[in-house]
């Protein structure tokens, strides 16, 4: 799996977010992206992912152009390719636990409950499944967060901010499971951060601004 981010641009109306961000990641490598508040690391991340649009430049994964596909055939290509792990965690109040983490393999078509049992146990919610998310912590929503977002297996996983909501003894918690699961299964992960800690277990930290990325 390789990532290749090609003079990117994103603008809103007149004001222009970034440009020129060009990066490339690799297999199974860690990239950690920081930068000042507002300079648009959750939008590129978006981009990667193809929820969000830019106006200039080019976003592949795997020789494929993810800009050139619709709006049905992106949802298709994320949902084989990728997983992400969003700051708000996002889990689906009705659903229990289980059945959070369950969803990506029902959009494909392919159920398999010893999986999700499996990954409920090597975040550390063995024995939770069945709980609604409102009964759970805030350390513990991250963690349905990344068991969702890793139980298909995806090549490329993207994380914003994972542990920005989070003390630090629990972030560090999240950070070895991420990392942990990401290993195991060989998948890249770029992560959007602002704690020095997370990206300091990067295999590299790239700085995002206006005029471009830079290491």
């Amino acid at each position: 799996m390789t990532l290749r981010i090609d003079k990117l641009a994103k603008r809103y109306g007149e004001a222009t977010v970034f440009a020129d961000v060009t990066l490339e990641v690799a297999a199974g490598e860690f990239v950690a992206i920081v930068g000042e508040s507002g300079v648009g690391k959750s939008t590129l991340l978006n981009c990667m992912a193809g929820l969000d649009r830019w106006d200039a430049g080019r976003v592949t994964h795997d020789g494929t152009d993810i800009g050139a596909l619709d709006a049905e055939a992106c949802a298709i290509w994320r949902r084989s390719h990728v997983g992400f792990v969003f700051q708000a965690f996002h889990v689906l109040p009705h659903l229990d636990v289980a059945q959070n983490v369950a969803l990506p393999l029902m959009l494909l078509g392919q159920r398999d409950d010893a999986r999700v049992a499996r990954m409920l146990d090597v975040v550390g919610l063995a024995g939770l499944g069945a709980r609604l998310p409102q009964q759970l912590s805030g350390g513990q929503l991250q963690r349905v967060a990344i068991a969702r977002a890793l139980v298909h297996r995806p090549a490329l996983l993207l994380a914003d901010e994972p542990t920005g909501n989070l003390d630090p003894t629990t972030a560090t918690k999240v950070m070895d499971v991420l990392l942990a699961q990401t290993r195991e299964h060989g998948a890249s992960l770029v992560l959007v951060t602002h704690s020095e800690a997370a990206a300091a277990r990067a295999d590299r930290v790239l700085h995002l601004r206006a005029d471009g990325i830079a290491a």
